[in-house]
């Protein structure tokens, strides 16, 4: 497989804005809806062989992998559909003038997405940009480059102009840096750490001042109550954590429990996730794969270790899972602080903490003792049946 780099950056930069000048400039909002409602129509038409590649790519296990093709043409269909409902408006400022707006196309969009939802977050970003007129040089993830070359074709078969529409394989640190820093990109839109958020926002603002829009990392809490209903909580928070490998930015990595129903939701708690399966992604039957790579795996253990160094308690897990891959055990810590790094850090694997709090006031002003900010979820009698 090619690297792309500068240099391939620069070709598909110019390639999407001669499309965006050009033929791309004709094709009417309703073709445009077509032709993205068309592209949907081949990933479900090509729903196995793109969960085949997921679950080979990613781990994950190859039925969530098809929900993400599924749920990938679903957006396509989505955006599609809004294409030719993009209005203006005429505004009513005095009886001599006529006030109006139009949306327009923002022009060449940079695009940079993680290696957790490949499929997925590759029709998150094209979907909006393409309905509105944009075209796009999309950079898949380094670990995972193998569905958006796949989807490349479909592209090209749905009937989209040349140059709308461009992918590269290529490392953050080249072929992104490049993207983010590119004088003729007019936005740049990017999913992954928060870190490397910060240094494209830099590189955004030392370049031509594109428009920036960042994805970045979360530390979300779930809050548990004592009138819910803990078999429907238990539920939730299991699937909050331990869904896609734990994998995920929004993942409910956090769990609030007031010390009244604290004892009997570790109990429970403990017994849900050890029915997780684990093992590999080609089974129907598996929850949890293998994490996306020696890297990640290093460092959800590294993670695991800290935790039990600083006394935290091993509800569950803390181990690698098997002898080969890089599997790693569901992972439920209790008896921790607010002071601990696997509290405070983004872990992006199967781990969890679960903390004591003594009233909702104090679960929400922990929830809120954070430097991310992405999801909260409250299990309560009036949110749960």
């Amino acid at each position: 497989m090619h690297e792309g780099a500068e240099e391939d950056v620069n070709i598909a930069v110019k390639a999407a804005r001669s499309a965006l000048n050009g033929e791309w400039k004709q094709v009417t909002p309703s073709e445009r809806g077509r032709l993205l409602t068309r592209l949907a129509d081949f990933l479900e038409r090509d729903i196995e062989t793109l969960a085949a590649i997921e679950a080979l790519d990613n781990g994950k296990g190859v039925t969530m992998a098809k929900g993400d093709v599924t749920a990938s043409a679903g957006c396509l269909r989505y955006y599609g559909g809004w294409a030719d409902k993009i209005y203006g408006q005429t505004i009513d400022t005095d009886t001599n003038s006529l006030t109006y707006t139009r949306h327009e196309p923002v022009g060449v969009c940079g695009q940079i997405i993680p290696w957790n939802f490949p499929l997925l977050m590759f029709a998150w970003k094209i979907g909006p940009a393409l309905a509105t007129g944009n075209t796009i040089v999309m950079k898949t993830a380094e670990q995972t480059p193998l569905s958006g070359l796949y989807v490349a074709k479909l592209i090209k078969e749905a009937g989209f102009p040349p140059g709308v529409v461009n992918v590269i394989s290529g490392f953050g640190r080249t072929a992104g840096a490049a993207i983010a820093a590119h004088m003729d990109i007019d936005k740049v839109a990017f999913t992954g750490s928060t870190l490397v958020g910060r240094q494209i926002m830099k590189s955004a603002a030392d370049s031509n001042l594109k428009k920036v829009t960042l994805e970045l990392g979360g530390k979300s809490p779930n809050i548990v109550l004592p009138d819910a209903n803990l078999d429907e909580a238990i539920e939730w928070v299991n699937l909050g954590i331990f869904f896609n490998h734990g994998q995920c930015c929004c993942a409910g990595s956090r769990i609030l429990v007031h010390e009244a129903v604290y004892e009997k939701f570790l109990q429970l708690f403990k017994k849900r996730a050890e029915q997780n399966k684990v093992g590999d992604p080609f089974n129907t039957e598996t929850f949890q794969g293998p994490q996306v790579s020696q890297i990640q795996y290093d460092r959800i253990m590294s993670y695991i270790k800290d935790g039990k160094g600083a006394g935290a308690k091993v509800v569950t897990g803390g181990d690698r899972h098997g002898s080969e891959g890089y599997y790693i055990q569901p992972t439920i810590f209790a008896d921790v602080t607010e002071d601990m790094t696997i509290v405070k850090e983004e872990i992006f694997g199967p781990v969890c903490t679960v903390q004591k709090v003594r009233s909702e006031e104090e679960a929400i002003r922990v929830a809120n003792d954070t430097n991310y900010g992405k999801y909260h979820e409250i299990s309560h009698s009036t949110c749960l049946p």
